[in-house]
């Protein structure tokens, strides 16, 4: 067992600005605290920058990650000799912390804006442009859906939430997203249009999915009126001058998802990338944290002793125990419960009832003579009741203009498998999952032969399940952990599964440890 701690005495304190050592286990100078980030991803990445930021030369920070390498779900890889994102390929821009830290760590003049293109919605055998003035794919006057939605479900729709239907408004607690739209305006709202785009963002279900959490305007507007056509009204008068109304807390960050609300056009795009794929911000904000960056350690316990948190890393007869004065979490919550178990039973037995939903990203490079005619929208959605393998689809060369300068004659796709419980759609092959996508291509865009180049990505467990409840979870998640010293939490699962949400989340957990060294330690 191999214990990397301070050669010099402990401090007796409990707070986490407590003298302590390097990773390497040499002494660190009197006064400087040594915090661990557990988890490489861009959460525990910004949390490591944050707390640089404002603290300087006073901390040492190691970033512990599991992976061989940084970045969790957001990574660039190329296909066809051509950088394509993997995972996430934009940022919510009007958000700023996202953008702001993509300028902080010097990719500033790489910050671009998409195509304006719209995207749509392939259902029963016929490609419908996705519907605008929605929030979320729900709609203040039904009848705007008409094609999507057969003249007697339009008018079903509109009395059904006139006379009240079997969700009384205004609300008085959360509910899922497809309950509410169901009770008020039909099923096949929900299974055609608010489905899919649910999916297109967190690969779950209408029927489980929080409003409150994933669509928090509706929510509070659905509290405030007596109709949902009257809480969508409310929420697009809100957004008038805007793009698109912000789908969910954290946003999406791909895809065709991303043209669900309202598309009225505005000067000011809700998204922007990265030229070169928005995986190089990764490394690009560990560089600037100086932290150092220690991948392929699994972390399996953490405890405290003698006022000194110690994380257990590596195999059992190899064991490290790494020793730091302040831990930030930013796992995943399965494994944020895991950590916490011994020192936080409660947090532990929240982050436990967290589910996630895996899915599966195949790229494919396609010459476009493939195809009858080029595209040119961003993508489209497919609702899972079509029975379908894929998703949704990003035409990722339409969607970016410098992806499109390097792709020449090759359409650079993106296709979404899996949704949450649905695990028998990735038990498949590569190969398998490929043949199905051009499959599928095939009957929704009349795409034939074969792509100059393929990448199948597979993220287990990527998507937290915020269901309905999901927010006072989370608070009650962070009350607990608060009463730790020095131990602070982030992730997609506390404010959202988008970049900008994510890196929100990572700034609050490292002001709750920049508040605390500062109250212990003034004038740091």
């Amino acid at each position: 067992m191999t214990i990397v701690r301070s050669t010099e005495p402990k401090a007796a304190a409990a707070s986490w600005p407590a003298r302590s050592s390097r990773p390497d286990g040499s002494a660190a100078p009197p006064g400087r605290a040594h915090v661990a980030v557990v988890g490489g991803g861009i959460s525990g990445l910004a949390a490591a920058w944050f707390l640089r930021e404002a603290l300087g030369d006073q901390v040492e920070i190691t970033v512990l990650e599991q992976r061989d390498e940084l970045g969790g779900d957001v990574r660039v890889s190329e296909v066809a000799g051509i950088p394509v994102d993997e995972g996430a390929e934009s940022l919510l821009a009007r958000r700023p912390e996202a953008v702001d830290l993509a300028r902080a760590v010097g990719l500033g003049d790489e910050i671009v804006q998409p195509a304006q293109v719209s995207a749509g919605l392939w259902s029963a055998g016929e490609m419908h442009p996705l519907p605008p003035g929605t929030v979320m794919g729900v709609p203040a006057d039904p009848s705007s859906l008409a094609g999507l939605l057969t003249d007697d479900e339009v008018k079903q729709a509109t009395e059904r939430d006139r006379i009240g239907g079997p969700v009384p408004m205004p609300l008085t607690q959360d509910i899922a997203v497809g309950k509410l739209v169901a009770g008020r305006y039909g099923r096949a709202l929900v299974d055609r249009l608010v489905e899919p785009l649910l999916g297109g963002v967190y690969a779950g279900h209408a029927d489980e999915l929080s409003l409150d959490a994933t669509v928090p305007a509706l929510g509070a507007a659905a509290r405030e009126h007596a109709t949902l056509a009257d809480a969508v009204q409310s929420v697009r008068q809100v957004t008038v001058g805007r793009t698109r109304q912000e789908p969910a807390r954290g946003s999406a960050d791909d895809g065709a998802a991303q043209n669900g609300g309202d598309n009225a056009s505005t000067p000011a795009p809700p998204f922007a990338g990265i030229a070169g794929g928005v995986g190089r911000l990764p490394a690009a904000v560990a560089q600037a944290s100086g932290a150092k960056i220690r991948t392929g350690v699994a972390v399996r316990e953490l405890r405290r002793s003698d006022g000194v948190w110690q994380l257990l890393a590596g195999p059992v007869p190899a064991t490290e125990i790494i020793e730091a004065d302040a831990v930030v979490l930013a796992v995943p919550a399965t494994a944020a419960a895991r950590l916490l178990a011994d020192e936080c039973a409660e947090a532990a037995a929240e982050l436990a009832t967290v589910e996630a939903a895996s899915m599966a990203v195949v790229t494919l490079a396609v010459p476009s003579a493939a195809f009858p005619r080029s595209p040119a929208s961003s993508g489209f959605l497919v609702p899972p009741a079509e029975g379908r393998t894929i998703k949704a689809v990003t035409y990722s060369s339409v969607k970016w203009p410098w992806l499109a300068e390097r792709a020449g004659d090759l359409v650079l796709l993106r296709a979404s498998i899996g949704r949450h419980r649905e695990a028998q759609e990735l038990q498949r092959s590569d190969e398998e999952l490929v043949e199905a996508v051009l499959r599928d291509l095939g009957d929704a865009v009349g795409l034939a032969g074969r792509p100059a180049d393929v990448r199948v990505t597979r993220w287990g467990g990527a998507l937290p399940q915020f269901a309905v409840g999901h927010l006072d979870r989370v608070a009650r998640v962070r009350s607990a952990v608060s009463r730790l010293p020095g131990v602070a939490v982030c992730g997609a699962i506390y404010d959202g599964v988008g970049i900008a949400a994510c890196i929100g989340a990572a700034r609050q957990a490292a002001a709750r440890l920049i508040s605390t060294r500062r109250a212990e330690q003034p004038g740091t």
